[in-house]
C-alpha cells in the first residue's frame, strides 16, 4: 500500500506535468480543425480538473487523519 505522502506527491507531479504540457498541446493540435483543437483542449482541461480534484481529496484525507490522531497538522508534500 502506498503512503499518503507518496500518493500526494505523485498526483502533484502529474498535475504539474499536465499543466506544463498545455503549450505543447497547442503546438501539437494546431494542424487540426478548430473543432478537434477545441476537443483536445477540453479533454486536457478535464484531466487537469480531475487531477486537481483528486489532489484536494487526498490532502483533505491527510488533514482528517492527522486531526483524528491528535497529531499536529501535517506538512504539505512537494
Amino acid at each position: 500500500m502506498l503512503s499518503d505522502d507518496f500518493r500526494i506527491s505523485q498526483v502533484q507531479k502529474s498535475l504539474r506535468w499536465f499543466e506544463e504540457d498545455i503549450p505543447l498541446l497547442n503546438m501539437r493540435v494546431k494542424e487540426l480543425s478548430a473543432e478537434r483543437q477545441e476537443s483536445a483542449r477540453r479533454f486536457a482541461a478535464a484531466v487537469i480538473h480531475q487531477t486537481r480534484t483528486e489532489l484536494e481529496k487526498l490532502l483533505q484525507q491527510r488533514r482528517d487523519s492527522c486531526l483524528n490522531y491528535g497529531d499536529p497538522p501535517c506538512e504539505p508534500a512537494d
